[in-house]
């Protein structure tokens, strides 16, 4: 019998780069940073004053108001990004067996806002004003059993928390679940990580710039780097077995999830180690559990730390692995800064939709160098098969996954 294939057939996004897979597909290539002031309250007592902030997102069209007062922010642009992957892959989950369907989604901040709000609720009037919900609105497994309980997934569902690496390993995880037996499954992660509370917890890591340029705040692998930027949002992926999208006929195959593999420095509860040992076997494990080479990577979807000392880490593991060939190297979400868990999906996102046009996603505000080959604008890739997505969590993490190109 031959082993179940892993295709993504639906991206949902919701990001400061767009609404809808067709939107923000269009402001990518259109190389817009969506980096700009936080406008939700007033941030000049914290270091960082820009994040990517979702524009033009309208909650009521996607949640109902008995349910949205029960739920944070992260959990709004999940159920959002959800539904409009549930179209774009054509797939009514009510017409499929419930059994056969699950979620597992990542999460790296929660429910922050809904958190804040309840702890000043507490301290302010006493705990009678606190919320019901508030034992759950804030927990990391909010969104995922939001998804569950809304489209009735039942298959096994859950959340996985590694910070920025989260949503690779939420990946690997919906491939095992369908080589397991499952239909389809729903992945990937969003996260609203721009409360007060959310910021200042961020700030003590020290890796936030706090520039107030947006086109020089969040500059990965530039010598001049002063750190990331905050965002929010992310991406959910549709993954379904192949036999099962051919069987109802799915409009698309983005890309097939060929090997995930992931690491662990086990250095600092922070702190990566101070050589990239983990990360390269990381991607060398992705490689060959996805039966590859490096010769047959046309494109990485690069971490991008934005901290010197970090991108000096991943341009060596990347050398490393790919040698003096190199490699073309993206950072997309220059235009949206790290979104915790919701950048890896997205980055997942950018690298299906890459290998199912044959463009890499520009890097913005960067310039090139000699040893990286930073892709800084839209670049055509007719001959592009295969695409790595490397990530990073604090503490150590260490994630990559190959997608591969579907040829039907």
């Amino acid at each position: 019998m031959s082993p179940r294939r892993a295709v993504i057939t639906g991206l949902g996004v919701v990001a400061p780069t767009g609404i809808g897979v067709t939107g923000h597909w269009e402001a990518t290539l259109a190389g817009e940073c969506r980096i700009s002031p936080v406008r939700d309250f007033d941030a000049s007592a914290l270091p960082v004053r820009l994040a990517g902030q979702v524009d033009g997102f309208e909650p009521a069209e996607f949640v109902e108001n008995r349910l949205a007062v029960q739920t944070d922010r992260w959990t709004w642009l999940a159920l959002a990004a959800t539904q409009l992957g549930f179209v774009d892959a054509a797939l009514d989950p009510a017409k499929e067996d419930p059994f056969q369907l699950s979620v597992v989604t990542a999460s790296a901040s929660g429910g922050n806002a809904f958190g804040q709000r309840e702890i000043q609720a507490l301290w302010q009037e006493g705990p009678r004003q606190v919320s019901a919900y508030q034992s759950i609105g804030w927990f990391y497994a909010a969104s995922s059993g939001q998804i569950s309980i809304r489209h009735k997934l039942k298959g096994a569902c859950g959340v996985l928390v590694a910070d920025a690496a989260g949503a690779v390993e939420a990946l690997a995880s919906a491939r095992r679940q369908i080589g397991r037996g499952l239909a389809a499954v729903v992945t990937g992660g969003t996260e609203a990580p721009l409360s007060p509370y959310a910021l200042a917890c961020q700030t003590s890591q020290g890796t936030l710039s706090g520039e107030t340029d947006p086109a020089r705040a969040y500059r990965p692998f530039a010598g001049d780097a002063t750190g990331h930027v905050p965002g929010e949002g992310g991406a959910i992926l549709v993954v379904e077995e192949l036999a099962h999208a051919r069987r109802r006929g799915a409009p698309q195959v983005y890309a097939e999830v060929a090997g995930t593999a992931s690491t662990h420095d086990a250095f600092h509860v922070t702190d990566a180690a101070p050589d990239h040992t983990q990360l390269a076997r990381a991607i060398r494990l992705a490689l060959e559990r996805a039966g590859a080479g490096p010769g047959d990577i046309g494109a990485v979807f690069a971490d991008g730390a934005g901290v010197p000392a970090l991108d000096r880490l991943e341009a060596a593991a990347l050398r490393e692995v790919f040698g003096a060939r190199g490699v073309p190297v993206a950072v997309p979400k220059t235009m949206t800064g790290r979104l915790c868990s919701g950048g890896a999906a997205l980055d997942l996102a950018w690298a299906a939709q890459a290998l199912s046009t044959g463009i890499i996603p520009p890097s913005v505000n960067l310039a090139g160098r000699d040893d990286l080959d930073l892709v800084t604008g839209p670049r055509e890739a007719p001959g592009l098969t295969a695409a790595l997505v490397v990530a990073r969590g604090a503490g150590g993490f260490n994630s990559a996954a190959v997608l591969r190109r579907f040829d039907a």
